[in-house]
């Protein structure tokens, strides 16, 4: 455990900074399950609609940092394949 009281602050920023890291990283897991799911029953409003909030999300930790950007872009494109082989 620290001793100075800055490294201490600095300890529990970075916790913090975590936790929200995986809790976009789990929201993003959740969502690609949903829109699996949607592409599953063939829905094609209920999969334009889980598409767009997972591509936002995605968006949004890619401009937070919680996800490196090529990761962002491969994450996207994975959830466009599935939305386009579901849409046919």
């Amino acid at each position: 455990m620290a001793n100075i009281t800055s490294q201490k602050k600095r300890i529990q920023r970075t916790e913090r900074e975590r936790i929200e890291n995986r809790r976009f990283t789990s929201a993003i897991k959740t969502l690609f399950r949903r829109l699996e799911k949607a592409a599953e029953e063939g829905d094609a409003s209920a999969i334009e609609a889980e598409h767009r909030a997972l591509v936002s999300k995605i968006d949004k930790a890619v401009s937070k940092g919680a996800l490196h950007r090529n990761n962002g872009a491969r994450k996207k494109s994975r959830a466009a394949r599935i939305a386009a082989s579901a849409g046919s």
